[in-house]
């Protein structure tokens, strides 16, 4: 059994964490920190975790910290580079959900969450934890930097694609739609429920922060730099990622055999079959990505549908699934949970 911590609790992915990890039987929850909650019992600011989870919010303290064997951070944006530099030195591992360590230029980094990086020297050390492309690094891993949720699943929508160079990586389009969870759980006009309810809206065309994140790892998939379109949306639903992805295929294969073999044994990417069209709430509260590949009238048009819950595998769900693979544990513990319906 191996001792948690997480720095960062009263959010979103913060109760997530909590949920999964509760059930794990191969966890021990030690400390879980919040600044302006401290002094709470954690059931008592989520009562869904009453009779699960019996810690009170504390400070953050190193000392403490140290003394898990993994650390989650479930901390906004720069929080965590502030911190994992001295868990790193005292040996203790480190799972970062936030942005902090995903890009590995730290100036493209500082462009794009406008304030400077405090620890470039720990960017190359850390491994990206998508692991359905680096599941071997994860395994020695000391720092792991959690994929974002609209990277996700653009992502593992487009790697068959792009490792087998089968389409036209300098036109590459996604068009993705995000619950308003997505946003964090803090107060905010845009999330408001007369604001957001029974409307939709695109948001942040001339681009996103995961804009560059997502062409990292495309990039690393082609062999080479691609260009790529992100579109984000906002939708009246709480949970859930769709993203709609459009490339022009350079050479005819069968498209559905490609994606059914490249993701044949990974246990958290359902390929639907041929014709279908997933739903967000078929992975509601679940870690499983669920895609399906068109190519609509016969066209060298290749469109990908593909689905996520954001909080999951989007983030909580796919950060205990890097942990599971770092410790050696059967990769799905505690993630096996079917999907809420309705």
């Amino acid at each position: 059994m191996i001792k948690v911590g997480i720095v960062g609790g009263t959010g979103y992915t913060g109760v997530e964490l909590l949920r999964l990890l509760a059930a794990h039987p191969e966890v021990s929850l030690e400390i879980i920190t919040s600044r302006s909650e401290a002094g709470i019992a954690v059931s008592d600011f989520f009562p869904n975790l009453r009779g699960h989870v019996d810690l009170i919010f504390q400070q953050p303290d190193i000392e403490q910290l140290a003394r898990c064997d993994v650390v989650f951070f479930a901390t906004p944006h720069t929080v965590a580079m502030s911190l994992v530099p001295e868990l790193i030195a005292k040996g203790t591992r480190v799972i970062d959900l936030s942005a902090d360590f995903r890009l590995k230029d730290s100036a493209q980094w500082e462009h794009w969450y406008n304030t400077k990086h405090t620890c470039p020297e720990l960017i190359e050390q850390a491994v990206y934890g998508l692991p359905e492309v680096n599941r071997d690094a994860i395994k020695s891993a000391q720092l792991i930097a959690v994929p974002g949720c609209y990277p996700t699943a653009t992502q593992l929508g487009f790697l068959p694609l792009l490792e087998q160079g089968i389409i036209d990586s300098s036109h590459l389009i996604a068009d993705a739609k995000s619950g308003v969870s997505g946003a964090g759980r803090k107060a905010s006009i845009g999330a408001l429920f007369a604001e957001s309810s029974e409307s939709m809206k695109a948001y942040s065309v001339e681009g996103h922060r995961h804009l560059p994140e997502i062409e990292q790892g495309l990039s690393l998939a082609a062999g080479h730099n691609v260009h790529l379109t992100f579109v984000p949306h906002l939708t009246p639903m709480i949970r859930g990622i769709h993203a709609t992805l459009y490339a022009t295929v350079k050479k005819q294969v069968d498209l559905q055999a490609l994606f059914e073999q490249r993701y044949a044994n990974e246990p958290f990417v359902d390929v639907l079959p041929a014709g279908s069209h997933p739903e967000t709430r078929s992975v509601k509260s679940s870690n499983m990505c669920r895609i399906a590949v068109h190519q609509p009238q016969n066209s060298d048009t290749v469109v990908i549908l593909s689905v996520i819950d954001n909080l999951v595998k989007g983030a909580s769900g796919q950060a205990i699934q890097n942990m599971n693979i770092l410790f050696g544990f059967e990769e799905s513990l505690a993630l096996n949970a079917i999907a809420v319906s309705p």
